[in-house]
């Protein structure tokens, strides 16, 4: 029987209310009116992860072509200063799910080793962990920015088990992204398990139907561990 000795998580919506963050960073940016909704369906990030734009020309576009699309043509041009203004007051709002720290703390408790797998710039994703206090409270850090790759790239998923020293089939990676976390994890080796916060699929055999263990909060990683 394999023993599991190590447990990766992902960061944003999974330990980071990063949603909650990015709307009232908007909110705050552009008025409280503002289309968070809207701003949602943008594409941009997935541009950037395909490297058809770097990280800064990403953020820039995609705040113009939002405020065009919402009718304030007169702002585009300022669309980097407000940009700027947006993505800085995401720190403002960083939080954890109140789940998180009992989950860590009954991890640690197993004595499991526990890391963080995300995607991102490193910058970005260094400060948002720092801030939050969780970057004591794990044995590696792996974040795409700085290995190059991104999930659901197995090769991200070997790295982080490599700096842990621990078997793919030794660990499990938690994440609230069904095919960039919990079956980008599950095709690398891992125990891939999908965090599925907001009740996106409630099939009697979704686990069977997604080809995942399928949780809804942090707390019933107790029973996945035992």
């Amino acid at each position: 029987m394999t023993v599991l000795r190590a447990v990766f998580l992902d960061v944003d919506d999974t330990l980071v209310d990063f949603d909650r963050a990015a709307r009232a960073s908007l909110g705050a940016t552009l008025g409280a009116d503002a289309d968070y909704e809207l701003w949602r369906t943008l594409d941009h990030y997935r541009r950037y992860e395909s490297g058809e734009l770097d990280f800064q020309t990403m953020r820039d576009l995609r705040m113009a072509d939002f405020l065009a699309m919402v009718g304030r043509d007169d702002d585009v041009p300022s669309a980097p200063g407000l940009e700027a203004r947006r993505f800085d007051g995401l720190a403002q709002h960083y939080a954890l799910y109140d789940d998180v720290l009992p989950c860590l703390d009954m991890l640690r408790a197993r004595g499991l080793l526990l890391g963080l797998i995300t995607n991102n710039i490193a910058s970005h994703q260094r400060h948002k962990i720092a801030a939050v206090g969780l970057a004591e409270l794990f044995d590696a850090v792996v974040i795409s920015g700085e290995v190059g790759v991104a999930k659901p790239d197995p090769a991200i998923f070997e790295h982080a088990c490599n700096v842990l020293g621990v078997g793919a089939h030794e660990a499990m990676h938690v994440g609230d992204n069904l095919v960039a976390d919990a079956r980008g994890a599950r095709d690398a080796g891992l125990l891939g398990v999908w965090l599925d916060r907001r009740g996106a699929h409630r099939g009697a055999h979704r686990d069977l139907e997604l080809g995942v263990t399928v949780v809804s909060g942090l707390a019933q990683l107790a029973d996945l561990v035992a």
